[in-house]
């Protein structure tokens, strides 16, 4: 207590000042109508900018839960319209006295959050929080809202690790929009946003900007998912095929949700052509 009686006597000055500026002010505010307008303009001011703020916080944080559940309501809509595009070829095909759908479109897409990410590696990977409780499987395709990701690698329980376009490990067979000339994409392991378009021959007529797609051929992705855009091309006088760049679809830092194609004829599809690619038994 002696302490305190003695600091409050050694700063008395200090605390005289203090006051009286406080009164002064007070009494400005309340007795001169330009001096209060001039304050309460400045406090409304700061007020104003300290809601703004805290609202930015607050929308970061609803923003999340927004694109998160933007991606589940995406990945409902694509179950739903694949649905509907079979239910019309369905009653097509019972005019024909049939009434199956054609089995590349037996589709369901599964949405995820991407937990874990690299870019600047050569071998990346992406992580996701859906596994084989959910429906994932090795094998399956990974796509976002602009386009191709990659493909499933391993699957535990509750998480799947996906090895994207960004990894020499997988080529996306891909195709031109406008010709249906094929070939595997493939990347390099320099440039996170690009790869290169290969074995394209030389008589294929090529364009800047030209829209390069998924070809359909594989179980793993459906026909004309996006995969990039012709960047620049290089065809030497004795070349026999093209030096394709491609700029990919997808921006791989800034994605934070996918969604895995699920085809449910896809172990099918496999096994079939594994089977026909076995040798032919001696008569």
């Amino acid at each position: 207590m002696k302490n305190l009686i003695q600091f409050f006597i050694r700063y008395s000055i200090f605390f005289l000042f203090l006051l009286l500026e406080t009164t002064a002010f007070l009494l400005i505010v309340h007795n001169t109508g330009f001096q209060r307008i001039v304050f309460l303009s400045s406090a409304n001011s700061v007020a104003a900018r300290m809601y703004q703020s805290s609202e930015s916080i607050f929308d970061f944080f609803k923003l999340k839960q927004a694109n998160m559940k933007l991606n589940e309501e995406n990945a409902d809509l694509r179950n739903r319209i694949v649905g509907l595009q079979n239910e019309l070829i369905r009653i097509r095909n019972m005019q024909n006295d049939t009434a199956y759908i054609p089995a590349e479109n037996d589709l369901q897409y599964i949405p995820a959050k991407i937990i874990n990410n690299s870019t600047n590696k050569y071998k990346n990977y992406i992580t996701i929080n859906k596994g084989e409780r959910d429906g994932v499987a090795p094998g399956m395709g990974v796509i976002a809202t602009d386009g191709v990701v990659g493909i499933v690698k391993t699957v535990s329980n509750k998480f799947a690790v996906i090895i994207p376009i960004l990894n020499p490990e997988i080529s996306i067979n891909s195709k031109f929009k406008s010709n249906n000339y094929i070939g595997p994409v493939e990347w390099q392991g320099e440039d996170y946003r690009f790869a290169n378009l290969m074995d394209i021959a030389r008589h294929v007529h090529v364009y800047k900007g030209d829209s390069i797609v998924t070809s359909g051929l594989t179980s793993t992705f459906p026909e004309g998912i996006p995969v990039g855009t012709v960047e620049e091309f290089y065809l030497g006088e004795n070349n026999a095929y093209y030096t394709i760049q491609i700029r990919l679809a997808v921006n791989f830092r800034t994605l934070s949700y996918v969604r895995i194609i699920r085809n449910n004829n896809q172990s099918e599809w496999e096994n079939t052509e594994k089977t026909a690619q076995m040798p032919t038994p001696n008569d």
